[in-house]
C-alpha cells in the first residue's frame, strides 16, 4: 500500500505509574483498565469523531481530524477518570498523561508516523498524572474555542526532536494536578530499592542523547542482576528523562529509598561521568563521585559506579556479592555505540528508524562478530520484516500477536534477556 500523508491532530496517552500498579496487583489493575476503556475512554473518542490508531499495554495513539475535538476529548476523559477516582485510594488510582500535538503525519497500512507523532508522545511523557499537555500550535488553534486555560511551559528540547517545543499545560476546574500523594501512602518494598534516573547529556550534542541513555542502560542492568536488590525498570525511569524533578517525589511515585542521578559529558575520545546517590525517603546525598577516564574504560566505569552503589546501600552485603558483569561484553567500544544508537533510532517509532537501526547492527557485528546483543537485535529487525515485509515497531508487532503489553526489544535486548 502507497503511504500517504495529511494534517491532524494526534493524541497520545499511556498509564501513570503502571509498573507500579501492575506489580502491586496485576489481574486488579487489567481488569480496571479494560473497564475503564470500555465506559469512559473509548466511547469519549468515538463521540468526538477520533480514530485509535493503535494500543498498548498501558496506552494508546489516536488520531483526530480537528485540534478542537481531540482536545476537548482529552479534557472530558481526564474528568471523568478524576470523577471516578475520587472516591479510590491514591495508590489505587488509574490515571492518563495524556499528549497532544498538530501535525503533518504519514498514513501506512493503517500506522501513522512522522514528528507529529513523536511530538505526541513526548508531550504526554511531560504531563502530570491526570493532566494534559499540548504543543504551542494546539493552544493557539484552539484558543476561545474551549473553556480551558493553558501554562506557558516555556520552550522544551524533547528527546529524538530536533527543535525546541514550546509546550503548554491544560487545566480547568477538574483537569489538574492530583495533590501529592503522602509518603505513607506507598509503603517501600522490604528489600534495598533503587531508581536509576536518565543521565543528563552535557555535551551540547544531541546526537550524544544516545550516549548518556546507554550508560544509564548499562548501570540498570548490571544492578537488575543482584538479587537482593529491587531496581525499577528502565521503562518507568525514563518517564522522567528531560523534566525538573524533586527526588523525593520520585521516590514516593517509584517507591524506592535510593535514587542515583548524574551527567555525562563526551569530548573526544574522554569521557567525563558525575554520579550520586541520594536517600530519597529524606533527600540527602549517600555519595557523590566524579570520574574522568578514556572512552576505551567506559566499561570499568560502569562496574565502578555499580559497586559503589550496592557498597553504599548495602554494605553488609557487598563483600559477599560479586558486582562485575557477567554479560560478555564487546571486543570493541564502536559496536557497543552502534547497539546504543539502534535501540534510539527504533523508540523514534518510523521506518526510518528502523531500517538505520538494522544497518547499525550489521555494522556492530562486522565489527565484533561475537556480540550477542547486535545479533538479537538484528534478529528481531529480521523477523518483523519478515513477518509484514516492512518495518514493523514493538507496538504494531503485539498488536498482531494479540500479546498486549509485551515488553519491546529497547527493553528486553539491553536487559541481557536474549
Amino acid at each position: 500500500m502507497i503511504a500517504t500523508r495529511r494534517l491532524a491532530a494526534i493524541l497520545a496517552a499511556d498509564v501513570a505509574g503502571y509498573s507500579r500498579l501492575i506489580g502491586a496487583n496485576e489481574e486488579g489493575t487489567l481488569g480496571q483498565l479494560k473497564a475503564l476503556r470500555a465506559e469512559i475512554i473509548d466511547p469519549k473518542i468515538v463521540e468526538h469523531h477520533g480514530r485509535i490508531v493503535k494500543t498498548t499495554g498501558d496506552g494508546l495513539l489516536v488520531e483526530f481530524a480537528s485540534v478542537v475535538d481531540a482536545l476537548r476529548c482529552a479534557a472530558e476523559i481526564q474528568n471523568a477518570m478524576a470523577k471516578g477516582n475520587a472516591e479510590i485510594a491514591a495508590e489505587k488510582r488509574i490515571e492518563f498523561r495524556i499528549g497532544i500535538n498538530v501535525g503533518d503525519i504519514v498514513i501506512e497500512d493503517g500506522d501513522i508516523f512522522g514528528d507529529g507523532v513523536n511530538v505526541a508522545a513526548r508531550l504526554e511523557g511531560l504531563a502530570d498524572p491526570g493532566g494534559i499537555s499540548v504543543s504551542a500550535r494546539v493552544q493557539e488553534d484552539v484558543a476561545g474555542k474551549l473553556d480551558l486555560t493553558f501554562e506557558d511551559l516555556g520552550e522544551q528540547s524533547l528527546k529524538n526532536i530536533a527543535r525546541p517545543v514550546r509546550v503548554y499545560r491544560v487545566s480547568n476546574a477538574a483537569v489538574q494536578s492530583p495533590s501529592p500523594v503522602a509518603p505513607s501512602a506507598l509503603p517501600l518494598p522490604d528489600k534495598p530499592s533503587i531508581a536509576v534516573l536518565p543521565f543528563q547529556n552535557m555535551s551540547g550534542d544531541p546526537e550524544q542523547e544516545y550516549f548518556a541513555d546507554g550508560m544509564v542502560e548499562e548501570i540498570i542492568t548490571a544492578l537488575s542482576r543482584i538479587r537482593w536488590l529491587f531496581v525499577i525498570a528502565r521503562n518507568s525511569t525514563f518517564t522522567y528523562k528531560g523534566r525538573s524533578v524533586d527526588v523525593k517525589q520520585v521516590g514516593r511515585e517509584l517507591r524506592v529509598r535510593y535514587v542515583l542521578e548524574g551527567s555525562v559529558r563526551k569530548v573526544g575520545q574522554r569521557v567525563r561521568i558525575a554520579t550520586q546517590l541520594i536517600d530519597a525517603t529524606i533527600g540527602n546525598h549517600v555519595w557523590a563521585e566524579r570520574y574522568d577516564r578514556p572512552l576505551a574504560d567506559i566499561f570499568a566505569v560502569q562496574d565502578e559506579i555499580t559497586e559503589r552503589v550496592v557498597g553504599a546501600i548495602e554494605p553488609e552485603l557487598y563483600a559477599a556479592e560479586h558486582l562485575r558483569s557477567q554479560r560478555k561484553l564487546p571486543e570493541s567500544l564502536d559496536a557497543w555505540e552502534c547497539v546504543i544508537r539502534a535501540l534510539s533510532c527504533i523508540t523514534q517509532s518510523s521506518l526510518a528508524g528502523y531500517n538505520e537501526a538494522e544497518a547499525l547492527c550489521r555494522r556492530a557485528i562486522t565489527v565484533s562478530p561475537n556480540y550477542g546483543q547486535a545479533h538479537s537485535l538484528l534478529s528481531w529487525r529480521c523477523f518483523c520484516g519478515a513477518l509484514t515485509g516492512r518495518a514493523m515497531s514493538p507496538v504494531s508487532l503485539q498488536k498482531q500477536r494479540g500479546r498486549p503489553g509485551r515488553p519491546s526489544p529497547s527493553t528486553s535486548v539491553i536487559r541481557g534477556r536474549t
